[in-house]
């Protein structure tokens, strides 16, 4: 389980590498000078989100740590449905059960489609399935590319979802993923 979870964030990590046409010096050359002018998030920054279910019960915790190219997101969850899960990074920061419809769709502020299999994807938000065991305990280490955790703190801030299914990672807005079981405000 934690070796095929270690997978699936390699493959999730090296993903825009692979979609990325190498061109000519000369016509990746202005791209690396827009990013160069941007200020590059801190790294160290840090941010979490209390998760509960549509009953109200405590379901865990997801951290955030901003690192160079990315964000680490950490998870230590209890209380879940055995199976395989869904979570990713919603784009408003709302959680009322028992639906947590308010959470609005995936953090997608570059407007890509969903999934690291779509050739148009994927949303900054999504995130590897989780493996939930019996016991209904996991914990999760993963690295979000991209992601800038600055931009998780627009104004309506964002929330960490966990789905009744499992995230296809393709399908277009959501991934398939199903209803929202848990969710959280991401908060600094």
């Amino acid at each position: 389980m934690t070796i095929r979870a270690l997978l699936i964030a390699a493959a999730l990590t090296t993903t825009p590498a692979l979609a990325q046409d190498a061109g000519t010096p000369a016509a990746t050359a202005p791209a690396a000078t827009e990013a160069a002018k941007k200020p590059a998030p801190k790294p160290g920054e840090t941010a979490k989100a209390t998760l509960k279910d549509a009953q109200g019960k405590d379901v865990g915790t997801v951290t955030f740590e901003q690192g160079p190219a990315g964000v680490l997101v950490k998870g230590t969850l209890t209380n879940l449905p055995a199976g395989e899960h869904a979570i990713h990074i919603h784009e408003t920061g709302t959680c009322e059960a028992p639906d947590f419809k308010t959470a609005g769709g995936h953090f997608n502020p570059s407007k890509k489609q969903h999934g690291v299999m779509s050739p148009k994807g994927k949303h900054e938000g999504d995130l590897p399935n989780l493996y939930v065991p019996a016991d209904g305990k996991v914990q999760f280490d993963v690295f979000a590319q991209g992601l800038k955790l600055k931009s998780m703190f627009d104004k309506d801030g964002s929330a960490v979802v966990v789905h009744a299914k499992l995230d296809d990672y393709h399908t277009d807005p959501t991934g398939d993923a199903g209803g929202r079981i848990a969710c959280g405000v991401a908060e600094k």
